[in-house]
């Protein structure tokens, strides 16, 4: 977790990835949608690239000049479980309606993050404990 929180321990990589998740690829659509300077931008993205969370690629609109944006890889899309146990810890704690539900393409029930065992039996949290080996 210490090694992970040096990535995502502060609040712009934070609110990067999660627009990144919601499909915001472009540098100016990040800028304008979360408010960072555009130098905390710039360094939360190479750090995120550098850390094989998020990819840069190319596009260029007609008439206009070449252009970086930016994608998850597959580890970035890993996080989307660790976003959602967050998100669901939040509203669990939190007397007002969740504004966003995430839902699968193929129902209409939100999401719900658990924890199972390696033959699908959910594992309530205070029933783990930590092994060393």
């Amino acid at each position: 977790m210490a090694k992970a929180s040096e990535i995502l321990g502060d609040r712009w990589s934070l609110l990067i990835l999660r627009e990144a998740f919601y499909g915001v690829m472009r540098f100016a659509d990040m800028q304008a949608d979360i408010g960072v300077p555009r130098s905390i931008l710039t360094s939360r993205l190479s750090k995120l690239v550098e850390a094989g969370l998020l990819e840069r690629f190319e596009y260029r609109e007609d008439g206009a000049r070449a252009r970086q944006a930016y994608r998850l890889t597959e580890r970035g899309r890993q996080l989307g479980v660790v976003f959602l146990a967050m998100k669901q810890w939040w509203d669990d704690g939190d007397d007002q309606a969740p504004t966003v539900e995430f839902v699968p393409k193929s129902a209409q029930e939100p999401v719900k993050v658990i924890i199972t065992d390696s033959s699908g039996q959910e594992i309530e949290l205070a029933d783990l404990r930590v092994r060393l080996d």
